[in-house]
């Protein structure tokens, strides 16, 4: 048996799918469903364009994004597999470190400038502020 076996009713004979199969879509039809979407001006072509293609918005709208992202383009180079060997534990480390590093000096800079901003107000409103000996 193939997997598709046929029901026939009082009205007419359907199909039944034994399972249900992932539809895959090349770059290229990505592309070319995309920019023919971009030509539709007029209402009512883009759904036509979709009906036709047997797609939905959802589909136009990832493929869209995709491509703003350049992932649409010449995919001929890429393969499939690893990318390399992984950066060695000292490199990630130090990796990590530099953005934890970036992070705190951030929070810092917040940190000074809200101070600023404290002497500045206690000094408007004429407040006196407790002298600080430094960080503690």
């Amino acid at each position: 048996m193939s997997g598709v076996s046929t029901v026939v009713g009082p009205e007419r004979e359907v199909e039944v799918m034994a399972k249900a199969q992932r539809r895959r879509f090349t770059a290229a039809y990505k592309r070319r469903i995309v920019q023919e979407a971009a030509r539709c001006s007029k209402p009512g072509e883009l759904g036509a364009l979709l009906r036709r293609e047997g797609l939905y918005s959802s589909h136009l709208a990832t493929w869209r994004a995709a491509q703003a992202r350049g992932e649409l383009a010449d995919l001929r180079g890429r393969t499939r597999g690893s990318r390399g060997p992984a950066p060695d534990a000292r490199t990630k480390q130090i990796l990590t470190l530099e953005r934890e590093n970036r992070r705190l000096r951030a929070r810092a800079e917040r940190a000074e400038a809200l101070v600023e901003v404290q002497k500045k107000l206690a000094e408007l409103l004429g407040l006196d502020l407790p002298v600080s000996d430094g960080p503690r």
